[in-house]
Formats: C-alpha cells, structure tokens, sequence
C-alpha cells in the first residue's frame, strides 16, 4: 500500500502526461482559449465598429480594400419658393447633375439634422451687460430675442453633405480620379446656384465626431496628435459605446436610435417627401445611397424582361385558345409590367434617362425609447402620406448606422431600381436659413419655418443696403431696430440723415447727438449748431493729398448752387479747384481747427481771381456766404464724436434741403476716413433717399458713396419708398447693383412689377409684398431670399422710442 501511494505521490513526466488523452472538459476549454486569441472577426470597440481604414489631411478617407472617398458640403437653395420655370430648371439641372455620375462612382446624399444645439443658438443670441446706462434697453432686447428664437428651431442645426467614393490601386491613383470628381460636382452646383466647397479630413472628423455625439461635445483633434500618442483619428470621434445587440434599436452612449429604409411603392412620388422629412423638429439624419448601372446593361436588362414578359403574355394566349375565349384577355398585371417596361426601355434609348439603384436610410435617435416610437411614427406618417413605406431594418441596425454615416460606402442590400427622374424627385433643396453667429443683427423670424433670421452684413461682399416700402409698412421701424441691435453689440459709429425728424426719440435714449440743421442755425434747445461744409481731415482720401477728393465735393456743391441746365463750365471749374487749393494751405500746412475755412474764405478767394467766371461764382455764393442762408458759413460747432449722431434736415427749406443733404453726406465722409484709421466701422442711414436722386449732383455724389465706402469701412443704408428713382438712370442703378443686402417690405403695384424683374422675385416670394402687413417682407442677403415677419413686441421701451405711429407716439 505504502509503495503504491509513493507511486502516486511521484510527479509525471511530460511524455506520461502527453500519453494521457484530454477530456471533453479540457479540450472545450482549449478551444474556447485558441478563439479568443484569434477573435471572432466581429469589432469589439467602438473604434472598430466604425467602417473606414484612415482619414487623411487633404480630406480623402480610405475606405475599405479599394474604396477610397471624398466629401463636399452644400447649402440649400429656395426651391420651394421658386416659380414654376424654375423649379423645372433646377429639378432639369439636379437631372444633369445625377447623371454625371457612371458606375464606377458610388454617390451618397447625407442630410443631418442634429437637435438638442439650443445652448448653441442662445450663446450666438446673447447680450453681455456692459458698464454704461443701456443695460435696460439691452436686456429688453436680449429677452426679446429670447421669445423669438423660442418660437422657432434654431437648436436644429442642418447640414447637406455629397459623398462620392471610388475604386483605386493606390491613393496616387484615387486621389487624381477624386480632385477630378470634386471639380465637376463643384462646377455642377454652381450651374444650380448652390454654395458649396470640398471638406478637408479635419472638416470629416468633426461631422463624423458631430454624428456619434449627438449632445454637441465639442470636438477636439490636431493631426499634430496622431504620431506621438499613438492613438488613430477614430480614437477621437468614437462615442462611449455602441450597442446593437436588440434587433430593432441600437445605442450610441446616451442616446438610442433606429434604422430604417425607405421602401417605394407610389407609381409616382412628390417632390415634397424628402424636404418633409427634413422638417421634422427632431434630429434625424437621412441618406441616400446611388449606384448608376452601365447603360448598356441597363438595356440588355430592360429587353429581356420585355422578351420574358412577351413570353409570358404568349403562354397566357395560348392557355385563351386552349379555354375556348378571347386570346386578348390576358392578366391585368401582365399587360401593365409590359407597357411600362416598354415605356422604360424608351426612357433609357432616347430621353437621356439612366438607371441607378436607390437605398434610402432614414435614422431616428432620441433620449428615450417613447421619445424615439414618436419620432419613428412621425417619420412613418409622413412615408405613408406618400403611398410609401418605412420599415425598420431588424437585425441590420449596425450595418444600417454605419451606412448612415457619409463615408460613401453602403452596407445594405436592400436596393430599388429608378430612374434618373425618378430619382432626382428625392430634390434635396428645401428653404434657406439665415442664422449666423459673432456680431450678427436680428431682422425678425423666417416666414416658412418660423427661425430667427441673424446675420451681419459685414460678412458680405458688398455690405450697402437698401430698406425698400410703401409708407406705413415699417421702413423707418426696421431701420431703427437695426440701428439699436448695431448700438447695442457692435462698437460700430452710426450717423443719419433725418428729412422727417423721426429718429430724435431713438437717438435721444441712446445718448446720441441729434444736430438740427435750420435756416436759422438753432438747434433743439435754441443754441446755435453750424456745420462746416469746409470741413477736412487728413485721412480724406487715399492720396498723398485730400485735396483733390475735397475740391470734388466743393465742385457739386458749387454746382448745386449754380443751378441750371448745364451746370458748372470746365473754366468754372478750373477755377474753383485753384481757389479751393488756395483756401486749404494754410490750413494743411498747419492743421490747427481754427485755421478750418469757411466758405466765405473760398467767396474772398473766388473775387481775388482775375477770371469773370469766378466772379460769377462767388455771386451765386453770396446768398449762402453773406445773405440770408447763411446757416453753412460758420466753422462747426457740434460734437461729432459722438457714437450716435443725427442730422435732423427737416427745417431746411426747399433752396437748403439739398445743399444740407449733400454737406451731411461729406460729413459722414469725413467721419468713415477717421473710423477706418482706426479700423472701426460706420453706418450710415438716409431716410426719404429718393430726395437725394432728385438732383443730378446728390444722385451721383450717393452713387460713389455707393462704390467708395466699402473700402473704408463704411456702410451705407439707404431708405425710400420710390423705387422707380433708383432706377431712374443707368448711374442711379448702379446703387441697386451695388447692394448685395435688400429688406423689401409691402411695394406698390408698379414698384412689385420693376422689383420683380430686376431683382428676378418669383410670384410666389412676390406675394410676401404684396399688400403684406407692417414688419413683413423678403430679406435679400447676398443669394439668400428669405420671407420674413417681424411683430417687435410694443410693450417694451424700445418699441416706444422707435415707432413712429402718431397715436403710439401720443400715447407715450
């Protein structure tokens, strides 16, 4: 017993144990531990769930194998809002557009509505209080601005992407074939009037990043990172987690969301189901997936299901004959797939229709699994609205996801045949939005989707502004309410021309300097307030010398005063500009403010020319120098420093209204020369413009303000009810030409006809000023027209201070 336990006792030897066969125990163990070493082949991370191989810089993602892709990010175009013919026109180029596309080329059409971006769009709308007395009327407004945007979506934030992948050997090779690609799709859009521009690999990591969290986490990422921590680009757009376990739902960190597609059943399909569910006020994200079949192959398809539908149709002829009726009465069914496979095969051989195949994924996330069942059966409703279907992918989710994410690769199957116009009917322009952050103004909500409208004309080409209206629709409101949303969040200098003193109780509130030009030269309180028409600064012109601009504007003013038919001779004119260089160097030799002329120094220096012409000047001179208007023969007395400065013309009479106008424009001159000295911008505001166009020397001095201020930092504004004088010459309409920011309230009969031509105004957008209420019209900015609505509240002090209403302002 003792020597069999010591035997026992003894350890094995390795060719013993080797000997000895496994259980069934062990070798399950074995097993289990040989497949967890070499993976199942399924992505265990979040990094590898996310289908691509590596992002680069110049914005080229390799996809899988082969596949390598690019993005292009587009804006929308008013197509709802066009007229007929050009909605035909667009729809007919979007057709073009499709078709460029051969069957190397996989396109897909991502549209991203990302919700829950309200911090966002009440950061871009908020005040900060500052250490001066407008802090009320400040809050006033942002707790305006903050009931508008509720009314709307603005937390919606949109975005159209074009994705188009490709087959390559190297990435020498895709990326040649891809800048090819980029530049045709650029071209394409820009035949369609849409703005658009290629994406950089930053630029698709921070959408992809936008897309897998949903809360708006802030992206975070320098190229500068990857090599030295080792880490890949997916490491920084990766959510938490993904789960896709549940068949019909997945989760992405907080959220759950749901795949679906879109399965087409209508005959025909309305231009409208795709922009409905994109206006839906929840997050969704939609995607579009289009394959071209070869043209050839498409036909070769088409003629057989023909000969086997004719096949079909022969057996059912035959099966007549044999039953003893009519061989024409064949299946319903049959004879329908026949004559629409021969309407197709037309299609294909002579109406430059293509064949693509189509997957439509529609993606819903919410917070909450009821949340989601609403959005889901919102979506739903509107597919079936449309005699079409969306059916959940079951057990597809992740694949589903992953092909909703604009990298250009589809990963679902399920595909329906169209073709080119069938195709193009998913048009993926809607209505334009206009909400832009940094120092943009309020111009009231968007008549289609109830957004608020902020821009900052600053951002424009051409800043210059036209504020068009019948008397009654809110001109002078709007121009206020522009003025006080300027005063209060820029440091930008404001100064307006006011024929109708309407602005003294705005200008007043805001501490501004409100300067009465009269015949009598008193001001509001009865002082004395004189400006010098003399007035210069060293910053006049670009030149070495200010002269020569200066000497311009003396020229008009001599010619306003001259009158007649003619205007000024060139010896008249010869002379005025010797006078004028004579009256300044002094000055300009030493620039002391009381050395300013005057124009009774350019009437002495007139008589001392030996000319007879200069005598005839310095007469016409003479009622303005030495007579009974004299009002403009004094060195300025006002402060014209200040922010705020209004140039109340309304006492002048008719012989000084127009002199006053034209001496307030070169005032404003020399105020935009200072502030860009000191890179400041000035607004400039002229109510009742048409008078300045009455006169052939106002109306041209208005049009190089028109041409010159954008340089300097200017920015001017002009306010009328005439359309027809801003037309009224080839020079005048370079004014219109020149304002790339139009707010076009209710217009006249005759008026709405020369807009709608000039400005190309659809009826349909026309009928936003067509007899429209106070605060409605269109707003033009640059290519955006907008219909917009503006019910500024009237129990604010804002609202008291700005109208102009006289049983409002009694009542005040």
């Amino acid at each position: 017993m003792q020597k069999a336990t010591s035997k026992k006792a003894q350890p094995k030897s390795p060719a013993a144990g080797a000997k000895r066969k496994l259980t069934r125990a062990e070798k399950k163990q074995i097993a289990e531990v040989i497949q967890t070493a070499k993976g199942d082949g399924k992505p265990h991370t979040a990094q590898q769930t996310i289908p691509y191989m590596q992002m680069f810089p110049d914005g080229i993602c390799h996809v899988s194998g082969k596949r390598y892709s690019k993005t292009v990010a587009f804006e929308d175009i008013n197509y709802q809002l066009a007229q007929a013919d050009d909605k035909t026109a667009i729809f007919e180029n979007w057709c073009d557009f499709l078709n460029y596309f051969d069957a190397s080329v996989q396109v897909q059409l991502s549209f991203i509505n990302q919700g829950g971006r309200g911090s966002e769009a009440e950061s871009a709308i908020h005040i900060p209080t500052q250490d001066d007395a407008f802090n009320s009327i400040r809050n006033e407004y942002a707790d305006m601005l903050k009931n508008q945007l509720a009314k709307g979506n603005n937390g919606l934030v949109k975005h159209k992407y074009i994705t188009f992948s490709i087959e390559a050997d190297s990435m020498n090779a895709a990326k040649s074939r891809l800048a090819r690609i980029e530049t045709d799709i650029l071209n394409n859009f820009k035949v369609l009037g849409v703005s658009a521009h290629p994406m950089t690999g930053y630029d698709r990591l921070e959408m992809l990043h936008g897309i897998f969290h949903p809360e708006g986490e802030p992206f975070r990422f320098s190229w500068d990172w990857l090599i030295p921590s080792g880490l890949t680009t997916k490491d920084f757009i990766a959510p938490s987690s993904f789960r896709f376990g549940e068949g019909r739902t997945f989760r992405m960190g907080k959220k759950i969301g749901a795949v679906s597609f879109l399965e087409i059943l209508a005959p025909e399909l309305n231009d409208r189901i795709l922009s409905e569910i994109l206006d839906l006020e929840n997050g969704v994200i939609v995607n579009l997936h289009i394959r071209s079949i070869d043209q050839s192959e498409a036909i070769k398809t088409i003629k057989r299901k023909i000969t086997d539908l004719d096949k079909m149709k022969i057996e059912e002829q035959k099966k007549a004959v044999r039953s003893g009726y009519d061989m024409d009465i064949i299946p319903s069914d049959l004879a329908t797939f026949g004559n629409e496979a021969k309407n197709l095969l037309q299609d294909l051989q002579s109406r430059n229709e293509r064949m693509f195949l189509l997957t439509f994924l529609v993606v819903n996330m919410a917070d909450t699994k009821r949340k989601l069942d609403n959005d889901i059966f919102a979506t739903a409703g509107i597919a079936q609205k449309n005699n079409c279907a969306l059916t959940r992918l079951d057990y597809m989710q992740e694949a589903g996801f992953m092909a909703s994410v604009p990298l250009g690769e589809n990963l679902i199957p399920i595909q329906r045949g169209l073709t080119t116009s069938s195709t193009a009917i998913f048009i993926p322009f809607i209505t334009q939005e206009l909400f832009q952050t940094g120092a943009a103004l309020y111009y009231g909500l968007n008549a289609l989707s109830n957004n608020m409208i902020l821009c900052d004309r600053k951002q424009l080409k051409n800043p210059n502004g036209l504020i068009l209206g019948t008397p009654g629709s809110g001109k002078s409101f709007a121009a206020k309410r522009e003025m006080a949303n300027a005063f209060l969040i820029t440091d930008d200098d404001i100064i307006i021309c006011d024929p109708e003193a309407e602005y003294f109780s705005l200008v007043q509130r805001l501490n501004g300097q409100v300067i009465r030009l009269s015949p009598t030269g008193r001001g509001i309180d009865g002082k004395p307030q004189y400006v010098n028409p003399m007035d210069i600064n060293l910053n006049y012109s670009e030149d070495d010398s200010p002269l020569a601009l200066k000497s311009d504007f003396i020229l008009s003013l001599c010619e306003l005063v001259i009158g007649g038919k003619e205007g000024l001779q060139p010896v008249e004119k010869t002379v005025i500009d010797r006078a004028v260089r004579n009256v300044y160097r002094p000055f300009l030799a030493d620039p002391d403010p009381e050395k300013m002329p005057v124009l009774g120094d350019l009437y002495d220096e007139l008589l001392k020319q030996p000319e007879p012409e200069a005598a005839r000047i310095a007469a016409a001179l003479e009622l303005y120098v030495s007579g009974s208007l004299n009002v403009f023969n004094h060195r300025t007395n006002v402060e014209l420093e200040n922010r705020l400065v209004c140039f109340d013309i309304k006492q002048l009479g008719k012989q000084l209204k127009k002199l006053g106008m034209l001496i307030v424009q070169d005032q404003v001159w020399n105020r935009v020369t200072v502030n860009r000295a000191e890179k400041k911008s000035t607004r400039y505001y002229m109510d009742e413009f048409h008078l300045l166009l009455k006169e052939e020397q106002t109306a041209a001095y208005s049009v190089e303000i028109w041409k010159r201020f954008r340089k300097w930092g200017g920015i001017p504004t002009a306010i009328t009810q005439n359309v027809k004088d801003l037309l009224a010459s080839r020079e005048v309409e370079n004014i219109f030409e020149n304002s790339d920011f139009v707010l076009m309230l209710n217009q006249a009969a005759g008026d709405r006809a020369i807009l709608a031509k000039q400005l190309n105004i659809s009826p349909q957008q026309m009928k936003y000023v067509t007899h429209s209420e106070a605060g409605e019209g269109l707003i033009f900015y640059g290519n955006v027209v907008l219909p917009f609505v503006d019910r500024f509240p009237k129990d604010t002090e804002l609202y008291r201070v700005m109208t102009t209403k006289p049983e409002e302002v009694e009542g005040a």
